[in-house]
């Protein structure tokens, strides 16, 4: 904590606070009509509701291609007849059919736009089918720089996975692409060479055999399901498993890795009942039983698909053996399976419904990790954990991001908004209610897509705290409240400054030795102390500065 301004802190004090006030720092990207079709409730959207998909795919590691065809069911909600199908170039629909009736449409970047003929009654049940296919967009860094991976094992087997948050599940099969409407469960088909196996989401039904000698594995998901969640993994797989004794019964652990790596993961994969049995108590049950929980092996690092959590962390605690938070603690587990698992609750139970909210996912997730500690390790080692991860933190723009155009926020929503959540778990100061609170966000929001002020609404309410200016403050601005304050005679003086209007946040200090709370607002207050005492130190859980007038 930095007990005075150094002169760049100042100079960024002084440009965040004007620039801030405003909260919702716009960016200054020019977006496009593209951006909107891919980000917006387009009107194309709006009039149906997703109920079910029949991904049918041939994946073909020869040519990098993927084909096949994409059954949409839906309930009409509105009397329209022009549906928004989306496939990001340079995958192409072929053909799209209704009631055996081949459909025209039209293509606008990668948006298509489908003409339906037969009448679109209100509350009716209809399903089109859409056939497509190409050479998907190649993940250049994946997940963050998202696709198709298509890499080879060190037996030379092809190793193929998807990885697609924010840039979209369109970029390499067709759907409704947006956020807001889940599909309510569906049949994932990925036939795929005879000697390789495919692992999808839910759970597997079938395994066909087929002349041509490839096989085709069928996996049906039960549970509603984001776009991005829904993913494919090819390779020489082998599978272990078990059964976890959780809060709704026995749920099935389901393990998928290269047969190279059977044996470490073995040993790795311990931390997987250890993650359910740490996040079952903080989170409640684990939101999909019906799917199972599988681990699958990934030649990238990893990603948070609903029941089919990939994982390439090269079997090693940490982040690729490196501890984030440089405290120790984050070599105590492996960070992906823990982390990306901590997914299922806040990403794929509770699930944003537009990206510009992704904290929502991240800064809970993040901040997960650190309850998985506090869990084995004890509470002072769990809050160790989230303050060492403050280091990363840049400022450099805010957590939210922009709406209706597929914009997320800083990637400050992962450690930054961990910190936020640790700093309300103070003003909270009370270990139960705080479990209560996030117990019942999964139990409120079960299978549900989300918005920011539902969210903070939510936890004001169970708190019993007006918590809007903290979240003003930390997810709409890049100001870290600075607590002023100076000793002048038998009085201490103190005020918040680098804050939003109306920041009203209590402080836990310690003043003369004495724990007892601050409640600072932008004007100054004054507390009577006895002369000549003038030791105050605030409680390092919250995530402020602090600048002390006379030094």
């Amino acid at each position: 904590m930095k007990k005075c301004f150094s002169v760049i802190f100042f100079a960024a004090f002084v440009f965040n606070y004007a620039s801030a006030q405003g909260l919702l720092n716009k960016s200054e990207t020019a977006f496009t009509r593209q951006d909107t079709l891919r980000g917006s409730i387009t009107k194309e959207r709006a009039w149906w509701d997703l109920k079910y998909y029949h991904l049918d795919v041939k994946v073909n590691p020869k040519d990098s291609t993927i084909t096949g065809s994409n059954t949409i069911r839906y309930t009409v909600l509105q009397d329209y007849n022009k549906m928004q199908i989306d496939l990001q170039k340079p995958m192409n629909i072929y053909k799209v059919i209704q009631d055996g009736k081949e459909l025209k449409f039209e293509r606008e970047g990668n948006a298509f736009f489908v003409q339906l003929t037969a009448s679109q009654k209100v509350g009716e049940v209809k399903e089109i089918k859409v056939f497509f296919g190409g050479k998907p967009k190649v993940a250049v860094r994946p997940p963050w720089d998202g696709g198709i991976t298509w890499k080879k094992d060190s037996k030379g087997n092809d190793f193929i996975a998807s990885s697609c948050q924010g840039l979209g599940a369109s970029v390499w099969w067709p759907c409704k692409d947006h956020m807001y409407d889940e599909v309510e469960n569906m049949l994932i088909s990925v036939n795929v060479p005879g000697h390789l196996m495919d692992v999808s989401n839910g759970r597997l039904q079938s395994v066909k055999k087929l002349k041509d000698g490839t096989k085709t594995y069928n996996w049906y998901v039960a549970n509603p399901i984001n776009n991005y969640g829904v993913n494919i993994n090819v390779g020489d797989y082998v599978n272990f498993s078990e059964k976890y004794k959780g809060e709704k019964g026995d749920l099935d652990c389901n393990y998928y890795v290269l047969r190279e790596n059977l044996e470490k993961a073995k040993i790795q994969f311990k931390d997987a009942p250890r993650m359910l049995k740490a996040f079952e108590h903080w989170f409640g049950p684990y939101p999909f039983y019906e799917d199972s929980y599988k681990l699958v092996e990934a030649p990238y690092l990893g990603m948070e698909h609903q029941s089919s959590v990939t994982y390439g962390n090269e079997y090693k605690n940490g982040y690729l053996g490196r501890d984030l938070s440089g405290t120790g603690w984050g070599l105590k587990f492996d960070f992906i399976i823990i982390h990306e698992s901590g997914h299922e609750w806040f990403a794929n139970n509770i699930t944003y419904k537009d990206i510009a909210d992704m904290w929502v996912h991240e800064s809970f997730t993040n901040y997960s990790e650190s309850l998985f500690v506090e869990y084995y390790y004890g509470k002072d080692a769990g809050a160790e954990y989230v303050r060492g991860c403050r280091k990363v933190i840049r400022n450099d723009k805010p957590i939210i991001g922009n709406y209706e155009v597929n914009n997320e926020g800083s990637g400050d929503m992962y450690q930054k908004g961990a910190n936020m959540l640790h700093t309300i778990r103070q003003l909270v100061n009370n270990d139960e209610k705080w479990r209560a609170i996030l117990r019942g966000l999964n139990a409120t929001f079960y299978h549900q897509t989300v918005t920011t002020q539902q969210i903070e609404d939510y936890m004001s309410k169970e708190a019993g705290i007006n918590l809007t200016p903290v979240f003003n403050q930390y997810l709409r601005t890049t100001m870290i409240p600075t607590l002023e304050y100076y000793f002048k005679g038998e009085h201490l003086t103190y005020r918040w400054s680098n804050a939003v209007a109306g920041f009203n946040m209590p402080i836990k200090v310690t003043l003369n030795g004495v724990e007892t709370w601050l409640k600072p607002v932008a004007e100054w207050s004054n507390l009577k102390v006895e002369s000549g005492k003038t030791d105050l130190k605030l409680d390092i859980n919250f995530y402020v500065s602090e600048f002390n007038i006379t030094k």
